[in-house]
């Protein structure tokens, strides 16, 4: 009689699963860290915002510069996400399907935002388009200002949240494979039709996915946008920047109502996110 040797996903098996105070341990533990390290400084930052009564929550958040920073926020994720869309699925086609020189070179490129911190990723910029910098002085004789301005803040976020959709987009392609695309260019379609109809239907849920990381960076987005802003109030000032200009002004009622707001906004993403994920596991 043949013995079988348990595998490591047996004795994996074998010990939560016939000892059932190891996995309610692991669940207590998990949701100990959870609470301690996400939903208590979450909920606290509610808590503080709401204390001074809703009449001070509403003029926080109805103040000039907090609604400056509101629509400045919203405007750049507008813009920032369509773009990192286009060239997020392009770049993720590009290398999801062809073979070419440079091509590990350009996946590494994509990479480069998550190891690069934000801060150096606005100083980059600063000495690029700064007044001192490379291309400044050249634009500013033609009268286009980047630094201190929403260009430079648009720049920024673009770089730091370019890699979001490409990956996402990236890992999905590469894992369902090229056969349906082939097929459908031997039946006669265009490239551009197989693209289309094939490709981009069946990453769309990595493209969803994507964009909402995406908008998600973008609206939270604080050193690069810090660095190359300049923090002018109504003009510059992003909603994480407002957050931070109201608590050194010692307003931490205010800042926190900004903050809480902004939370609101992370929590819809996820909660879109959620979402999409249901719909997509529902027959």
């Amino acid at each position: 009689m043949t013995r079988l040797t348990p595998t490591p996903a047996t004795r994996c098996g074998v010990a939560t699963g016939d000892r059932p105070w190891a996995r309610r341990g692991l669940i207590g533990l998990a949701a100990a860290v959870v609470s301690l390290f996400l939903a208590l400084p979450l909920a606290f930052v509610f808590v503080a915002a709401l204390r001074p009564g809703f009449g001070a929550f509403w003029a926080a958040i109805s103040h000039p510069d907090t609604t400056a920073a509101i629509r400045l926020t919203l405007l750049v994720a507008a813009i920032t996400v369509p773009i990192n869309t286009v060239f997020g699925v392009a770049a993720a086609w590009l290398i999801a399907r062809f073979e070419f020189r440079g091509r590990q070179a350009l996946l590494t490129l994509i990479d480069l935002p998550f190891a690069v911190s934000p801060v150096v990723a606005g100083l980059m910029l600063v000495l690029l388009f700064g007044r001192q910098g490379w291309l400044g002085p050249w634009l500013l004789d033609h009268g286009v200002r980047v630094v201190f301005a929403l260009p430079g803040i648009i720049l920024a976020t673009i770089f730091v949240t370019f890699p979001f959709v490409a990956r996402e987009v990236l890992t999905v392609m590469q894992a369902q494979g090229s056969a349906e695309e082939e097929a459908a260019l031997t039946l006669g379609a265009s490239g551009w039709q197989t693209f289309v109809r094939v490709t981009l239907p069946k990453a769309r849920w990595g493209l969803i996915y994507g964009i909402i990381l995406c908008n998600a960076r973008a609206m939270g987005e604080f050193g690069a946008v810090s660095v190359i802003s300049g923090h002018v109030r109504g003009e510059t000032s992003t909603m994480p920047l407002q957050v931070e200009n109201l608590y050194n002004d010692y307003h931490a009622p205010a800042a926190f109502a900004v903050a809480s707001l902004l939370a609101v906004l992370a929590l819809l993403t996820l909660a879109v996110r959620k979402t999409i994920e249901w719909r997509a596991r529902s027959p």
